[in-house]
C-alpha cells in the first residue's frame, strides 16, 4: 500500500518582482504623458469672462499670450495693486509689447510669422483703457491677429 503522508506547514511563496520594473516604467510614461507644465509662473490674477460666440484657435504653438490683471498677493507689495502685463515671467508695461513680439516672432520660421497669434487673458475687471493701450502697441508691430480669451457663458446664465 501507499504511504501517504501528512502536509506540513508550507511557508507562502515569495512574491515575484520581475514584472516590477515594467509596472513602475508604464506608471511614469503615463504620468509623462498625461502631466501638463504651466509654461510660465502666474505673476498676475485674472477672471476669464464669459462668451457665446467662441472658436478654438487650431494650433497653439503659434500662439503667445499677454496676461493683464492685478498682480498676486506677494508681488502687490512691489507692484501695487493697479492691473499690470505679464509677458513670459515678467510683469510689464504696454511699451516692452513690440520688444516681446520681435522676440516671439525670432522663434518661429519666416513662413510661420504671419500665423502668430497673440492671445489676451485679461480679467474682467480691467479698464478698457489698458487694453487699449495693448493694441494700440500691437498696431504699431503690425501684429493684426489678436485673440481674447474666455470661457463659454454658463447654462443658467441670463440674458
Amino acid at each position: 500500500m501507499g504511504k501517504f503522508s501528512k502536509k506540513k506547514a508550507r511557508a507562502m511563496p515569495a512574491i515575484s518582482t520581475a514584472s516590477l520594473p515594467d509596472i513602475i516604467f508604464i506608471l511614469l510614461f503615463f504620468f509623462m504623458v498625461v502631466t501638463v507644465m504651466r509654461p510660465h509662473d502666474m505673476m498676475v490674477k485674472f477672471t476669464i469672462p464669459q462668451a457665446t460666440e467662441l472658436v478654438k484657435l487650431e494650433n497653439k504653438s503659434w500662439v503667445h499670450t499677454i496676461y493683464v490683471g492685478e498682480p498676486v498677493p506677494k508681488l502687490q507689495s512691489k507692484f501695487g495693486t493697479a492691473p499690470r502685463l505679464q509677458l513670459n515671467d515678467k510683469l510689464s508695461t504696454p511699451k516692452e509689447i513690440p520688444t516681446f513680439i520681435q522676440n516671439e516672432r525670432a522663434k518661429v520660421s519666416e513662413k510661420e510669422v504671419g500665423l502668430l497669434w497673440t492671445s489676451l487673458k485679461a480679467d474682467k475687471a480691467v479698464k478698457m483703457g489698458l487694453i487699449t493701450d495693448i493694441k494700440q502697441e500691437l498696431r504699431k508691430i503690425n501684429q493684426r491677429k489678436v485673440n481674447y480669451s474666455s470661457v463659454p457663458r454658463g447654462e443658467g446664465f441670463n440674458k
